[in-house]
């Protein structure tokens, strides 16, 4: 995979934790100027430490709340500033609480579908709007197995990401005319930190989590931010070029 994103600017929204970390991290070791959006100034700025003392690509974050259309500019157009252009954008930013059909309260489904979707929906206007000048860019949207169906627990979550992959193929069907591709990697069962807070307030630890993922995951455990990070990179370079509208599944087999 070396160099395989060298010279490109690499914008990433909830770019500080999990999956949207590792992408971050990546993409700078793979040559790229990469910009992330995130809340916790002290994880991205940790983030940069790292870049720099690997001495690879280089990068800039931004502080931002992106549940606010200006919040989804200002990331856009920070990058723009800085680097001229964005040749990828990896949307990872997202929630996903516990609650089935029958549980939601309204402010959990406007919490959901604010980030989830509303902020996907304005950072790829934003993003869209400035590859049209280049004609050309890639787009990636983090998706779950819970977008076909779900689990009972997981409806506005499901729901949410039903809709973001209504979003992936929307793009992908209308902009590859101008050279920008859309696509979609469904993640696996991972053990982030949002992962980890929510078994957590279930009564659940890590073990639990281990075990229960043992035997409902085809390929016998849990997946890990680095099984996902190669599948986003190769979507983002330049050697998926004429690749868009696509579902890479990176489950291990499982099914929500």
């Amino acid at each position: 995979m070396a160099g395989m994103l060298e010279g490109k600017v690499i914008l990433i929204s909830g770019g500080t934790k999990g999956v949207g970390r590792g992408v971050a991290v990546e993409s700078a070791r793979q040559g790229a100027k990469v910009v992330i959006g995130g809340r916790d100034r002290a994880a991205g700025d940790e983030i940069l430490g790292l870049i720099s003392n690997e001495g690879q690509g280089e990068g800039v974050f931004v502080q931002v709340e992106v549940t606010r259309v200006a919040g989804c500019e200002e990331l856009v157009r920070t990058a723009e500033e800085k680097y001229k252009r964005i040749d990828g954008f990896y949307n990872y930013a997202g929630i996903l609480p516990a609650a089935s059909l029958v549980d939601t309260e309204e402010s959990m489904y406007d919490d959901v579908f604010s980030l989830n979707v509303k902020a996907a929906f304005f950072c790829s206007k934003f993003v869209v709007r400035s590859m049209l000048r280049q004609k050309k860019g890639s787009i990636v949207f983090t998706g779950t197995a819970h977008a076909y169906g779900g689990e009972e627990d997981r409806a506005s979550y499901s729901v949410s990401k039903g809709a973001l992959l209504t979003l992936s193929k929307h793009i992908a069907k209308n902009y590859a005319k101008y050279n920008i591709r859309s696509n979609w990697v469904t993640m696996g069962w991972v053990a982030t930190p949002g992962e980890l807070a929510l078994r957590k307030a279930q009564g659940h630890d890590l073990a639990w989590l281990q075990k229960t993922a043992a035997t409902c995951i085809p390929m016998g455990g849990l997946l890990t931010v680095e099984d996902h990070v190669p599948g986003v990179v190769y979507l983002l370079s330049d050697a998926s070029s004429k690749v868009t509208g696509t579902e890479l599944h990176v489950t291990g087999g499982f099914t929500a």
